[in-house]
């Protein structure tokens, strides 16, 4: 005769992954934008006055400073036909990019284990995202063969998600963290513009923004639960996250693989887009968060009460932000900040913008100011896709 055991299961309350460490790496080659224009010009021997006049104005107004770009004069010697109209040079492009994507993305991680101070080996699960390679294995597992990390390292691959792909692999490795305890998520961003690179067209403005925007680099984070006590500092808390994708937009960002490289398309209604949708969306994320507490939202959030890391797509994606949202010059200085020294380097970019709002919070806590406890981390990107994170700062 046999007897029934009811088994009880007592469901704790799920840890919050915190950042632990981060990273960051560049190509050599440094551009600095007032020689941008000229050197342009002379490596796609394209002489039109308009086509220049037009790219010194938007090197003016994107406001970036300076940049890094894998492409230099090596590359142009040893492959001409990159820098020509028309040419079939896909291969050449993806070899080079590859190549790059993977040597940045090394040196970013390396970068961030050392500010976490614990090995290699400590990594259990890898997230990898990049809008610029294409090849399998996957670029995930080429970086973890150079890393060195245990064969048993669970990957996941992350492409073609454009300038949200660094929000949504913070997404991403969140929810593997918390269901992973004692795991720790090394997630990397690595991004290389040549894919993109060509000469000049009057049929095709937007490549003179690309040339005028856009940066190559990469970035790295490690994330865990229950950082272990005088080992890992952890900086931020990652409280909830929401994806949403706005229909009817899938045209406003589009990109498509061609023989000649990546053909990218902003839609000039894209700010506006982000604009009248951003509101609702953070809104949206304060009331999951709340939800998550088991709290009422409070209505009355003000968002200059928080620190903002916002992927500067562009500065008039920043200035209709800003002014949607009534936000505060200072607000969305990280950002400005990360686009003046880098340009958009997609998916690495947020995190650059994390590294600043972490280095503004150290500035605040050695001159006794309060800092912000309460942030929001947004992206934009294809689709048109808007990626958010609430987090928590741990460095008061």
């Amino acid at each position: 005769m046999g007897s029934n055991t009811e088994v009880l299961f007592t469901v704790k309350p799920r840890r919050k992954t915190t950042v632990l460490a981060l990273g960051k790496a560049f190509p050599k080659q440094l551009v600095m934008q007032d020689l941008l224009v000229d050197s342009y010009f002379r490596h796609t021997n394209c002489s039109d006055p308009e086509l220049k006049q037009k790219l010194t104005r938007l090197c003016k107004n994107t406001t970036v400073e300076t940049r890094y770009v894998v492409l230099c004069e090596e590359i142009l010697k040893n492959y001409p036909e990159i820098a020509m109209e028309g040419r079939p040079t896909l291969r050449q492009r993806l070899e080079i990019a590859n190549q790059a994507v993977t040597d940045m993305a090394v040196e970013a991680s390396r970068s961030c284990a050392e500010a976490w101070g614990r090995p290699l080996s400590a990594i259990t699960h890898l997230v990898y995202v990049s809008s610029s390679e294409a090849r399998f294995p996957s670029g995930d597992l080429h970086l973890a063969r150079v890393l060195g990390l245990n064969p048993d390292v669970r990957r996941t691959m992350i492409s073609f998600a454009g300038c949200c792909g660094g929000l949504t692999g913070l997404r991403v490795a969140k929810d593997i963290a918390e269901n992973n305890p004692g795991g720790r998520v090394l997630l990397v961003t690595s991004e290389t513009t040549i894919v993109g690179f060509r000469p000049p067209n009057v049929d095709r403005p937007y490549d003179l923004v690309g040339a005028a925007l856009f940066g190559d680099g990469a970035g790295a984070v490690v994330l865990g639960v229950e950082p272990v006590p005088g080992v890992e500092t952890p900086l931020f808390e990652l409280c909830s996250a929401l994806q949403q994708y706005l229909p009817g937009t899938e045209k406003v960002v589009e990109g498509r693989l061609t023989e000649d490289g990546i053909r990218f398309q902003l839609g000039r209604e894209l700010p506006q887009v982000i604009a009248d949708h951003v509101e609702e969306f953070c809104n949206k994320l304060m009331n999951e968060a709340a939800k998550e507490r088991d709290e009422d939202a409070d209505g009355g959030i003000n968002y200059n009460d928080m620190f903002w890391a916002m992927h500067p797509g562009g500065p008039a994606i920043l200035n209709k932000v800003e002014s949607r949202l009534d936000l505060s010059p200072e607000k969305l200085s990280a950002s400005r900040q990360a686009l003046r020294d880098y340009g958009n380097a997609s998916s690495s970019t947020i995190i650059y913008v994390l590294e600043n709002i972490m280095e503004e919070i150290q500035k605040r806590k050695e001159t006794g100011e309060k800092a912000c406890e309460w942030g929001m981390i947004l992206a934009f990107g294809p689709g048109v896709t808007f990626e958010g994170i609430l987090a928590r700062n741990l460095v008061l």
